[in-house]
């Protein structure tokens, strides 16, 4: 039976594994959009890949028609952040930086889940940024316990990136206003997660709740700015981004990731 916990959804064990039968088409998804990713390849090529992927798995995508969205996946591209439109039109090319979000729902259950990938040859400006981005998302993840407080994530993020920041020698900017949710029987619920924080504050963490971890770093400012379009989120500098997320659970044995691949 669902429950509230300081105003955030509870599930039993029972219906965290039917999320995590939802997590699973969307990791699945998430494989064979990245197995396509090359230059040449657009956009809107790559949604189709990943809406017949869930539609096949028996789901339905959580993204398309969401408020008015357009595509099953968000595929954003080098300076975007977040909430890239895919379309026929726009042709990826070699070193391009590659963002991917999506999200399935399985019998009223919604995974989501987002991975950064290098189009053909990436730098190692590129490399780094991602693979920092994707770090503070394990930490924040490391930190998704049971007695913890939602503070407690978001300062395991932002301490990893400063840490990614020092080893790798230059500066990552935390995206501003963007973040971490809630998930469950809708796809963003509360509570809000901050990637930067302070530890010690925030509503308790407890068994049952489900909460979608993501990081966006950027190579140079936190600032964004919304494009015409009403849904693209860039960097306001047009540096460039990265964007990684796991759906993840609490349970008695600490954190469980909902959409990590099978394997």
């Amino acid at each position: 039976m669902l429950r509230r916990g300081n105003g955030i959804q509870l599930k039993t064990k029972a219906e965290l594994e039917a999320m995590r039968a939802a997590g699973l088409i969307v990791a699945g998804a998430l494989q064979a959009v990245t197995a396509q990713v090359r230059p040449g390849i657009s956009t809107g090529e790559l949604d189709e890949v990943a809406e017949q992927f869930i539609r096949d798995a028996g789901a339905v995508p959580s993204f398309k028609g969401y408020h008015g969205f357009p595509g099953s996946i968000c595929a954003s591209v080098n300076e975007q952040v977040v909430h890239g439109i895919p379309s026929r039109e726009l042709v990826l090319a070699d070193g391009d930086l590659l963002s991917v979000d999506c999200g399935a729902i399985l019998e009223g259950w919604h995974g989501d889940s987002a991975v950064t990938v290098p189009v053909g040859t990436q730098s190692a400006a590129d490399a780094l940024l991602s693979e920092a981005t994707r770090l503070s998302m394990l930490a924040g993840i490391e930190a998704v316990r049971a007695g913890n407080r939602l503070g407690d994530v978001s300062w395991a993020i932002e301490v990893a990136t400063t840490k990614a920041a020092e080893r790798d020698d230059r500066e990552y900017g935390i995206v501003e206003g963007y973040g971490g949710h809630g998930i469950g029987t809708e796809m963003h619920m509360e509570p809000f997660i901050a990637n930067h924080g302070r530890p010690n504050r925030g509503p308790k963490l407890k068994v049952g709740m489900a909460l979608a971890i993501e990081p966006m770093l950027t190579l140079g400012t936190a600032q964004t700015r919304e494009l015409d379009d009403e849904w693209t989120v860039v960097t306001a500098d047009g540096s460039r981004a990265a964007h990684w997320e796991h759906s993840v659970a609490i349970t008695e044995d600490g954190p469980w990731v909902l959409t990590a691949p099978a394997d």
